[in-house]
């Protein structure tokens, strides 16, 4: 649910600021965390008060109650403002908590959503937002638009003392190894998915399969399902569409990993903890 605020509201709000410009994070210039501020003291995004939204806290958060979470999105617009910058979402998620990782990363989605849901996807008309849940309605044919999930599995196969580890295209100018992941196809079970996805990008099987945990990630609208695996049979033959590279890396010595903020290096984490 998202809410709209009003103005003798938004005179008094004070909590956590996510001020999108395209595709970036506005925060005080040298830092990498979510702004906390009083309305009051955000002058020059006054000229927005008609774009803030509300984001409702999770029911879980590690740190009690919930500071209000407020949005707004400037767009394409250029905001140069003195003490202030703005940094790449991966940024603000990677750099903070577990909870700045989950609003960050929710809000964006949200926004992303609004952005590319303005017109009606089935007649062409305009939307408008809903205020009491997340979506847009279409009042020309009453279709109703929800934020668009897509789920991923993201598994991490293991063999004895290693660890099977690929670098990415999207990776190939950073020296970074992470586990195996890809979309769920129509039809698929998760559990469907993760064989498959190890058979066409590495081409191995697996067994032993089992559930570790799920985190929602934001690029652009995933769920990631994370699977631990044990390693059966197979030459590692990648598919060069998807990977650079893949190998079995000791657990004793392993190259530049995710960091366990994500599901990616929470499932390596798990794997040298079997030990």
């Amino acid at each position: 649910m998202m809410k709209n605020i009003t103005p003798s509201q938004l005179a008094g709000a004070a909590g956590q600021w996510l001020i999108f410009a395209k595709d970036k994070v506005l925060v005080e210039a040298g830092t990498t965390s979510i702004p906390h501020k009083p309305w009051q003291e955000l002058d020059f995004l006054h000229h927005y008060a008609s774009e803030v939204r509300v984001l409702p806290p999770l029911v879980a958060t590690t740190q009690g109650a919930a500071l209000p979470v407020y949005l707004i999105d400037i767009g394409a617009e250029n905001i140069e403002q003195p003490k202030w910058e703005a940094v790449p979402l991966r940024t603000i998620l990677m750099a903070g908590s577990d909870d700045a990782f989950s609003i960050a990363g929710r809000a964006w989605q949200y926004i992303h959503f609004l952005r590319t849901h303005r017109f009606c996807g089935q007649c062409g008309a305009v939307t408008e937002q809903v205020d009491w849940e997340m979506a847009v309605h279409c009042h020309d044919c009453h279709h109703r638009s929800y934020p668009r999930i897509s789920p991923c599995i993201i598994v991490a196969i293991y063999h004895q003392d290693s660890i099977l580890l690929a670098k990415s295209v999207r990776h190939k100018n950073v020296n970074l190894y992470s586990t195996l992941a890809g979309f769920v196809e129509s039809g698929e079970t998760l559990e469907h998915a993760v064989h498959r996805e190890v058979m066409e990008e590495v081409g191995v099987k697996i067994k032993n399969l089992s559930y570790f945990g799920s985190q929602p990630w934001p690029f652009p609208h995933s769920l990631m399902a994370g699977y631990l695996a044990e390693y059966e049979s197979g030459d590692i033959v990648i598919d060069d569409n998807e990977i650079i590279d893949a190998k079995w890396f000791k657990l004793s010595d392993l190259p530049p990993t995710p960091p366990t903020l994500s599901i990616a290096g929470q499932l390596i984490e798990a794997v040298i903890k079997r030990k």
